[in-house]
């Protein structure tokens, strides 16, 4: 197919837009980056953390938002921008960033075993808190991290009153103790779990990933996935039939926004349209009610 006719497609998705159909659908399954403004906004904050230098008082960020509204992609975003490295000199694994889950049930013995897990340290589940606690502590001095990320910190507001404030002075003191930034993400629960200390709200600062609406922003972040899904035919995404139908669905949650794309696309190739139009929007949304 001439390069043409892909006119609607980047340089890359080109190439792929002349895969076979199994190919293809299996491409639009994959986690895809696309950039847009508040998710560049929250990249460029996360860059100013990380080129903070060592201080007493590290500066540190809760990002917050509905449930599925791209927070996880673009921390992931920010890590494989990030990778891992290996000190040859020292023989020393070193992590820019170190990315974990705050436990379901959250207490101090949890979080520091699964802080060790992620740093893929051995620990015995019977040891004492002050044990892992030594050890994570060595391991991150060792490691050399500039920014610490726990997501699902809204699952804080799970615990007693006194086992939130046990984990917030735990996060409080890993950051003055390690001189490292923290990154707190959650839903809009996460940002309660800290108005009960003046202190963590005071060196939190909050950013929010908020829903799509209809304006010139939605209608490029449209556009821009159009040019990323492996069809042969423009669909115009951004046309306001299409985009207050994908609104509407979606309920303004970049997840859902791009599930509901995702699985579109796969009807327009299996039925030869190869471009996603209304009723593949509502067959797919459809099929999920």
């Amino acid at each position: 197919m001439a390069s043409a006719a892909l006119s609607h497609l980047s340089h890359e998705t080109r190439a792929q837009a002349q895969l076979d159909d199994k190919a293809r659908i299996e491409l639009i399954k994959r986690d895809r980056w696309i950039d847009y403004p508040r998710a560049t906004d929250v990249m460029n904050r996360l860059e100013r953390l990380l080129a903070t230098p060592k201080r007493e008082r590290m500066p540190c960020m809760v990002l917050h938002g509905q449930s599925n509204i791209g927070k996880t992609l673009v921390i992931r975003k920010f890590q494989r921008e990030h990778p891992d490295t290996f000190d040859e000199i020292k023989g020393v694994g070193r992590r820019t960033i170190v990315a974990m889950q705050m436990p379901a049930t959250p207490d101090q013995h949890r979080f520091y075993s699964a802080l060790l897990f992620e740093l893929g340290a051995p620990h015995s589940a019977s040891a004492g808190v002050s044990t892992l606690e030594r050890l994570a502590r060595d391991l991150l001095r060792r490691i050399a991290p500039r920014i610490l990320i726990v997501d699902e910190v809204h699952h804080l507001l799970a615990g007693s009153y006194r086992e939130q404030r046990a984990s917030l002075n735990l996060l409080k003191y890993l950051a003055n103790d390690l001189q490292l930034c923290i990154v707190l993400v959650g839903t809009a629960d996460a940002t309660l779990a800290l108005q009960g200390d003046t202190q963590m709200s005071s060196r939190f600062t909050p950013v929010e990933l908020t829903k799509w609406q209809v304006n010139d922003e939605f209608r490029r972040f449209l556009a821009a996935f159009e040019q990323v899904i492996p069809l042969r035919k423009s669909s115009g995404l951004a046309q306001r039939a299409i985009l207050e139908f994908v609104l509407s669905y979606s309920g303004g949650l970049t997840g859902e926004v791009a599930r509901l794309l995702n699985e579109a696309a796969e009807y327009a190739i299996m039925d030869r349209s190869e471009m996603i139009k209304l009723e593949h929007l509502e067959h797919a949304a459809r099929v999920r009610a």
